[in-house]
């Protein structure tokens, strides 16, 4: 497990569709929720690397793993990568506890709990990715790219936490709709490259959650 003392506000602000400093009492309240779900997550990741066996431009193979990666989105995010980290990172499920805890007692609580929720776990693979880099050191390594964005479908979830062994290394489980449980838990594949790859943007397109998204409703955007 890992700990997470802080987190990022003007993240956690922007999933609430604030795009200014808030005021005073959304400020007030930002305390309470961070201190909340500090105490609340167990933050924990767990990846696994796994070489690339074939990439016909829709299927990605994976030796040694059950798991395929479908769709034409990922193959390309692949393309020129020899390998993969597959990571799943999660808060935990006191996080889903204080979820419906601070649904009953106040709406604007639960906003905010849930948009710094969605910002930590952010956070955690971030941490993770970063482990995922120094052990990859010599080589290069994409972003990160979730079952759900583009055509990559959910339907993987289930071999995917397989895969890393999730529910024994992680405690998160998967859903008959696909969903993660814990419910701030993430799963993406990272490629792993012997020449330089290139930072491809990460348009709304490609998002699973671009329909009901308060950036784009604000008209902005998360990605870099």
């Amino acid at each position: 497990m890992i700990e997470l003392t802080k987190i990022n506000r003007a993240e956690a602000f922007r999933y609430m569709g604030l795009r200014e400093e808030p005021p005073e009492n959304i400020s007030s309240l930002a305390d309470e929720c961070e201190s909340r779900l500090i105490s609340a997550a167990s933050p924990k990741f767990h990846w696994v690397y796994a070489d690339i066996s074939e990439n016909s431009g829709d299927v990605v193979t994976l030796s040694g793993y059950r798991l395929v990666l479908r769709g034409k989105d990922i193959s390309e995010h692949l393309s020129g990568c020899f390998g993969a980290a597959l990571l799943c990172a999660t808060l935990g499920d006191g996080v889903d506890k204080l979820l419906r805890t601070v649904q009953a007692e106040d709406m604007a609580k639960a906003v905010t709990v849930d948009a710094f929720a969605s910002t930590a776990v952010e956070q955690v693979c971030d941490i993770a990715e970063k482990e995922i880099e120094e052990r990859f050191a010599e080589k290069f390594t994409t972003w990160r790219f979730s079952p759900g964005y583009g055509d990559f479908p959910l339907e993987c979830q289930g071999d995917f936490l397989g895969a890393v062994n999730a529910m024994r290394t992680v405690g998160v489980c998967v859903t008959e709709g696909g969903l993660l449980t814990p419910t701030k838990s993430v799963t993406a594949v990272i490629g792993i490259s012997e020449t330089e790859v290139p930072r491809k943007h990460r348009g709304c397109g490609t998002c699973s959650i671009r329909d009901k998204c308060n950036f784009r409703k604000n008209g902005g955007h998360c990605n870099e």
